[in-house]
């Protein structure tokens, strides 16, 4: 008779106690995939993968050990369980590391409609790469493809630990992504499109990511420097939830407990504008970061991290709660084998009143961000700056494409000046409106 997954964890804790554990927690997770890249109308590519792995936790007093395996018989298990008990004795001591208490555990294990209803076989996942890769070689000035693939891929945990707390959850999710290489007088561009979802239904047709990502590479034709100086900028939609990314940073429990953080004696004080909500809420049906209990196995809720531009909480999890002498609020990351960190699950900045346009035309010049790369955050003093592309506005209306500019100031001001737009998209776990910021200092020639 063969073991389920769950009676595996099971026994594999109880041997583990037996071995000399006070506490255990264990993870087996199975995942598979599929991805098609394809190139100049012909397939590329084709990856496929299954993995099936265990991680298993031992906590001996105030020590831990973590093991991880993919041999699953018991002779192995029985010898993992062991020696991960034998390695806990040798850890050095961590006063804050434990589990959660029985009474703390997550009862309600919602179905969050995670799952994905779209998995194809390698052919339709080409078709989907040719038909996005001929749509953006049909735009005006793309020459070529850098890349165009499509994707699914499926996973299934099963959790459990010494306090009582067992769950099973399932995800998926499909993608499709294309990236387009404009040229002119033998200059370069590049820009892209993509989407992800759970359902198909809800998926861009791949005629229009592939359009639109050539309609992107080929707007950035002809671009020009900036002169160094001070302006409104405005972080486009598709980027802006990467300053989210450095907030998060700033209010996570082990930075704060670790006093490395621009945020910490921010707590209860305003650190966006008046009237900026910041939530979270791992309760979405879909979402891409749900989930009906954090990393530790605690309840989770919605929660508005900023309301109405105050902090109102720092991110949780059981080790940096009891460092800083506060309760977790669950924001523990996945634990269940490994230590746990701290993490969000839906994250967005609720939306403002202004579209884009008007947003710019309240800037009246300045800075459209479209592409970032290579930020640089002082996690102490927030200190921040970006290589940035875009186009430059003048009275509200996009004039001409700009490269190589580099924006810089401090991310605490920043997100007290941050005016979000009205055009919230959700496109993954961490999302944002087009943010307007004035006043930041521009280096180019």
């Amino acid at each position: 008779m063969t073991t389920s997954p769950a009676d595996l964890l099971q026994n594999l804790i109880e041997a583990t106690l037996k071995a000399g554990a006070d506490a255990a927690d264990a993870r087996l997770s199975d995942s598979a995939s599929l991805s098609v890249e394809v190139r100049k109308g012909e397939l590329e590519s084709v990856e496929r993968e299954e993995s099936r792995g265990l991680a298993l936790r031992a906590l001996v007093g105030r020590r831990q050990a973590s093991v991880s395996a993919t041999d699953l018989s018991p002779a192995a298990l029985k010898a993992l369980s062991e020696r991960v008990v034998a390695m806990a004795r040798l850890a050095p001591e961590d006063k804050y590391c434990g589990l959660a208490e029985a009474s703390e555990i997550a009862r309600d294990h919602s179905n969050l409609q995670l799952d994905c209803d779209d998995t194809p076989e390698a052919e339709e996942l080409e078709r989907r790469g040719r038909v996005m890769e001929e749509a953006a070689l049909a735009v005006p000035g793309v020459k070529q493809m850098s890349h165009c693939g499509a994707s699914w891929g499926t996973s299934s945990s099963w959790l459990a630990a010494s306090n009582g707390f067992s769950a099973h959850k399932t995800s998926g999710y499909s993608s499709m992504a294309a990236v387009a290489i404009s040229e002119r007088d033998g200059a370069m561009e590049r820009d892209f499109e993509s989407s992800s979802e759970r359902t198909l239904a809800k998926h861009k047709a791949p005629e229009w990511i592939g359009a639109e990502a050539g309609r992107r590479a080929a707007a950035r034709l002809g671009a020009r420097k900036l002169d160094s100086q001070t302006a409104a900028v405005i972080f486009d939609r598709k980027l802006s939830s990467r300053l989210l990314g450095a907030f998060i940073g700033a209010i996570s429990g082990p930075a704060i407990a670790r006093g490395v953080s621009f945020l910490k004696d921010r707590m209860g004080k305003p650190v966006f504008a008046p009237g900026v909500d910041v939530i979270d809420d791992p309760l979405r049906l879909g979402g891409f970061g749900s989930r009906a209990f954090d990393g530790e196995g605690r309840p989770v809720k919605r929660t508005a991290l900023v309301q109405d531009g105050v902090l109102t909480q720092w991110l949780l999890n059981g080790p940096a709660a009891r460092q800083l002498g506060l309760q977790p609020n669950g924001f523990a990351s996945m634990g269940f084998g490994d230590p746990p960190g701290v993490t969000t699950s839906n994250l967005d900045i609720q939306p403002g009143k202004r579209s884009l346009a008007e947003l710019m035309k309240d800037a009246g010049n300045g800075l459209l961000v479209t592409d970032m790369f290579g930020p640089s955050l002082n996690p102490n003093t927030g200190d921040y700056s970006v290589g940035v592309s875009g186009f430059w506005f003048e009275n509200g209306e996009q004039v001409y494409p700009v490269s190589e500019v580099t924006v810089a100031g401090d991310l605490p001001s920043m997100l007290l000046r941050a005016v979000p737009g009205s055009d919230l998209e959700i496109r993954g776990s961490t999302n944002a409106p087009s943010l307007l910021i004035d006043g930041m200092a521009l280096a180019g020639r």
